[in-house]
């Protein structure tokens, strides 16, 4: 199956969505989600399918496909003018038409004395009004006739329906029957016609809103890269760099490509793809991300991922396809949308015909038919979720957390269990130096400066982690020293004539060497620290206690999590010593220790069996069972092979608070499409019994052009309030 996710022009509402969702998904061999905020669909489709037959099928559903949808190109049409224009023209037509209620008429337009000249002027200024709008009488008869009626469908009969009267009364007025003169409505033609325009130029400028946190990752990257040549520096567009090719990037400039450093030294922000606001120190050998801001210095750089292949548009890409898939609640919406339209079809024609049965006027029943038309809302209803859902998975992003489906906000409501792996989750993965016991007449400094020289020719996971803390602490030592490795002990060397040692427990007894630091020995074993010694010819003169560090942050997000009733579990393969001490230190109680990888994911099928929701915390590689059996798998693993993790929720930055942001904001996701919804059943239901005139006897009542604004300030309520999430 391939996948491809295509912009779609001429989605007014939930029930276009949902239409054109169901008309793809029957074709044979394509599986479609569609998404009306992002105004695209993302769709699975077989081999023998090309995208030109997927988008014939999007306009035999009555749509216009855009090509493959690209969130960089801009939508530079003229939208204000034609408000300007029109709103004009229906000023004009308002006046005429009430005029002669405030008698301020024109003279040769009066209604009264000039009949024929009224209605001809009022229909000629409707016209154009037809030509504005016919986009939306257009979509309307199209969806009507692929049985797919939706809000275009409504407005256009109500449209429709106005104007043929009105039309009929004209010819009436012109044959001489001037009574009918009181009965034209083309100012709720036009003013249902302008008020939805206006209503959807709101709403454009609104979703563009919605969306502007993934439009922002998309524009990161720089369109001019500056390439090293055998002629010196020089300036290509971006398209023009291959892989291999050496770039330079000076301070204040943003890196062109994904790549690494093959020369110099500075800090970057990388702030639009971690989160993170500090900035970070590359060297030589170290990767940087296309996009990231060079703070201080010129580093020389060789690209590897360029334009789509960049990690900025995986990233972009994961987040496309996130904002396409649907939530649990938004299905709900999707079907209740599905049958709205017929319904309010149904209300409007018994409206009209039971207006006709009691008695009332034609052009009484007809106003009502209009109006109960023109009020339904099923936008508000439609856009309820995917707005939110946009919104928050935007903000997520700019946070350096990628979820990969809308599934996931709404499941992370009902985590009641959080279980962390322990190596490379709670704790960084990397062996340092944690305490040194010095008993030799050196410094601190030149102790590990010997330390240092003995240890850098070893490819032990002690000694890296010995080497990485000297050269964060920038001490010296000498890197040319002839090393003797005494397999299962340690290693030594000579310096100056004399004789150093660096190794284990083991060592000792083959040295004959007495260890008279007992008490110092036992306080770093009870820390969780492997030991090493520093021997001088047959004295100890140093311990160095090694072990893995806590990550940063990790006890205060384990305190946050148990105050919120979320139960903490670690779960690790470590030995049961080493993972109390740890447990110890960061308060975590329920241990579940000596656990191979494989019967990770048997412990996690054990606790849903018990009915629990469960987050599993994993670094995405050893862990993928685990965090594809759980409810939801969040790696804290930022590796380049993004799209291919086990995950459901990737941390681009290794911080564990980025879960506290993840469960927040996906509370207050939901919790504002629930806001949404409520609304937008609670406008409907409100308002269609006003149009349909029940509350009439209680000087209860709207006309359509009411109507019209109501449907749009409804909608407008669940836009902003859906906008409130990026605060």
């Amino acid at each position: 199956m391939k996948k491809v996710i295509l912009s779609i022009e001429g989605m007014t509402c939930s029930a276009c969505s949902n239409g054109l969702e169901k008309f793809l998904n029957k074709q044979n061999g394509v599986q479609a989600n569609v998404n009306l905020v992002m105004a695209t669909a993302s769709i699975e489709y077989d081999e023998k399918i090309t995208i030109s037959d997927l988008e014939k099928y999007v306009a035999l559903a009555g749509f216009k496909s855009l090509g493959i949808a690209n969130l960089e190109e801009e939508n530079k049409k003229n939208r204000v003018l034609p408000f300007i224009v029109y709103g004009v023209l229906a000023i004009i037509l308002m006046y005429i038409s009430m005029a002669h209620m405030l008698d301020i008429e024109i003279p040769f337009l009066k209604m009264s004395k000039y009949p024929v000249n009224y209605s001809l002027v009022l229909l000629i200024l409707t016209i154009p009004f037809l030509y504005y709008g016919f986009d939306i009488i257009k979509s309307g008869i199209n969806n009507s006739i692929h049985k797919m009626p939706n809000m275009d469908t409504l407005v256009s009969l109500g449209i429709i329906s106005s104007f043929l009267y009105s039309l009929f009364g004209v010819l009436m007025v012109i044959i001489g029957n001037v009574s009918y003169v009181h009965n034209l409505y083309f100012e709720s033609t036009t003013f249902v016609i302008y008020f939805i325009k206006l209503g959807r130029y709101i709403d454009f400028n609104s979703k563009e809103k919605t969306k502007s946190a993934i439009k922002g990752l998309v524009t990161i990257t720089p369109k001019i890269a500056k390439i090293k040549t055998s002629e010196g520096i020089k300036e290509v567009t971006i398209d023009e760099v291959k892989k291999g090719d050496i770039l330079v990037c000076y301070a204040g400039e943003k890196i062109a490509t994904d790549g690494v450093i093959t020369d110099g030294e500075s800090h970057f922000d990388e702030a639009f793809i971690t989160g993170e606001s500090v900035p970070v120190n590359k060297k030589k050998g170290d990767k940087v991300i296309a996009g990231s801001i060079n703070f201080d210095g010129t580093i020389f750089y060789k690209a590897e991922k360029i334009g789509k292949d960049s990690m900025i548009s995986e990233v972009v890409n994961l987040v496309m396809e996130a904002t396409n898939t649907k939530a649990p609640i938004s299905l709900y919406a999707d079907r209740v949308s599905s049958y709205f339209v017929p319904i309010v079809l149904i209300i409007s024609f018994i409206t009209f015909i039971c207006c006709l049965l009691f008695e009332f006027s034609f052009s009484y029943s007809l106003t009502r038919f209009v109006t109960v038309l023109v009020v339904s809302c099923p936008c508000a209803l439609g856009l309820a979720t995917p707005l939110a859902i946009v919104v928050s998975e935007g903000k997520l992003a700019k946070r350096g957390i990628l979820v990969k489906s809308s599934e996931v906000i709404e499941e992370a409501n009902k985590i009641d269990t959080i279980i962390f792996d322990k190596t490379g989750t709670l704790t960084k993965g990397n062996l340092t130096i944690s305490k040194v016991y010095n008993y030799s007449s050196y410094s601190d400094k030149k102790l590990l400066s010997i330390l240092g020289g003995i240890e850098y020719s070893s490819t032990h996971p002690i000694a890296k982690g010995v080497i990485s803390y000297i050269d964060n602490k920038k001490i010296d030592y000498n890197k040319n020293l002839k090393i003797k490795n005494i397999s299962g002990y340690g290693l030594k060397t000579t310096i100056d004539g004399v004789a150093y040692f660096v190794g284990n427990e083991k060592l000792l007894k083959k040295l004959n060497i007495n260890n008279d630091y007992i008490s110092d020995l036992e306080d770093l074993k009870s820390n969780g620290n492997s030991i090493v010694y520093i021997i001088e010819d047959s004295n100890i003169i140093g311990l160095i206690g090694v072990k893995d560090t806590i990550r940063d942050n990790a006890k205060e997000v384990i305190n946050t999590l148990k105050s919120n009733n979320i139960e903490v579990i670690m779960l690790t393969g470590d030995n049961k010593t080493t993972a109390s001490i740890v447990g110890k230190e960061l308060g975590i109680t329920n241990i579940i220790s000596d656990v191979i990888p494989k019967e990770k994911s048997n412990v996690i099928k054990k606790l849903k069996k018990d009915n629990k929701k469960i987050i599993m915390v994993g670094d995405g590689i050893n862990d993928a069972p685990s965090l594809t059996i759980s409810d939801i798998g969040i790696s804290i693993s930022s590796g380049t092979d993004i799209a291919m993790d086990s995950a459901d929720v990737i941390l681009m930055k290794d911080d564990l608070s980025k879960i506290i942001d993840f469960l927040n904001i996906s509370k207050k996701t939901l919790r504002n499409i629930k806001q949404n919804l409520f609304w937008a059943f609670l406008y409907n239901i409100c308002m269609i019994p006003i149009a349909m005139g029940l509350f009439i006897n209680y000087g209860i009542s709207i006309n359509p052009m009411i109507a019209c604004i109501s449907m749009i300030i409804s909608s407008l309520f669940v836009i902003f309030n859906a906008l409130r999430l990026k605060k």
